[in-house]
């Protein structure tokens, strides 16, 4: 029940992270926006293993686990930041929706998971059409908005290469004690980021912008991070990316209802394409067994 309760958590902090992390954004830079998120993010996860009494483990798999963490906090991160000034909030979730591909992959590669099949690779090859017809999409707008497309893409792969990573180490920690590892970790490289990209306070800040990066920052991070590495411990690295069937098509309807941004026919054509492989990758499993 736990476990049930916190995917679906997660795929609603999934759904809206991507608008308001355009949001975050607005009145300063893209840097300011995820650095300010993280720092207020830390300073949660500290005050957690307070109140829950745990301690930071440092030994030599929990360091690894950290690394390997903030290659997704960091490196899958900064990337979804930078693109978010590029394109819509909704397609952030969408371009994200191919993690299972990308995990699926790496899990049967670095993991010896059963995960790849040909009916599998057929809803592979479903999820890249959609993917190339956003990005036949992007181009036709901007040549800014088809690099945001590959920026996300970038981030999806790092967060699925971070997830797998986290997995084969199996160090077994708390899901609160990795996150602010990974954090502690990955802060100060957000901090020497902002410094040399960036390096101003914003005098003022849209109210949009401030209530983005507090939600971000108090509930998104410490939570949403906490409860997706408690299921990651629980569950398959490719069950845990399955969260990305159910946020796409939300994400979307938020970014065109509270941001008004634009759905065309290609973009839906395309989301329905990922959503089609995804809804396939997730019950080839079940229709098997059926069969047996």
């Amino acid at each position: 029940m736990r476990i049930a309760l916190s995917f679906t958590f997660i795929a609603l902090l999934w759904a809206t992270t991507p608008l308001a992390i355009k949001w975050s954004a607005e009145g300063s830079s893209f840097i300011f926006g995820v650095t300010a998120r993280m720092s207020i993010g830390l300073i949660c996860l500290f005050f957690m293993l307070l109140l829950m009494r745990q301690r930071l483990l440092w030994h030599s798999k929990a360091r690894q686990t950290y690394f390997a963490i903030a290659v997704q906090i960091y490196g899958a991160m900064m990337a979804v930041y930078w693109a978010a000034q590029f394109i819509p909030s909704g397609w952030i979730s969408v371009i994200f929706g191919l993690t299972p591909f990308i995990t699926a992959v790496l899990s049967a590669l670095w993991l010896g998971e059963r995960s790849l099949s040909w009916d599998k690779l057929l809803a592979y090859i479903l999820g890249i059409t959609g993917l190339s017809i956003m990005f036949h999409s992007a181009l036709h707008i901007s040549y800014n908005t088809a690099m945001g497309v590959i920026g996300v893409l970038v981030a999806t792969f790092l967060q699925s290469y971070s997830a797998v990573w986290v997995k084969r180490i199996h160090a077994q920690l708390p899901a609160i004690t990795q996150v602010t590892g990974g954090m502690l970790f990955a802060l100060p490289l957000y901090l020497a980021s902002w410094w040399f990209i960036d390096g101003k306070i914003p005098s003022t800040l849209p109210i949009n912008s401030s209530l983005s990066i507090l939600y971000l920052g108090l509930i998104a991070t410490p939570i949403g991070f906490a409860l997706y590495y408690y299921i990651l411990t629980h569950i398959a690295a490719t069950r845990v990316a399955l969260i990305t069937l159910i946020s796409p098509v939300l994400a979307l309807l938020l970014g065109h209802y509270l941001n008004k941004e634009a759905i065309t026919m290609e973009i839906a054509i395309g989301t329905g394409l990922i959503l089609s492989a995804l809804i396939m990758h997730s019950f080839i499993d079940q229709i098997r067994r059926l069969r047996r």
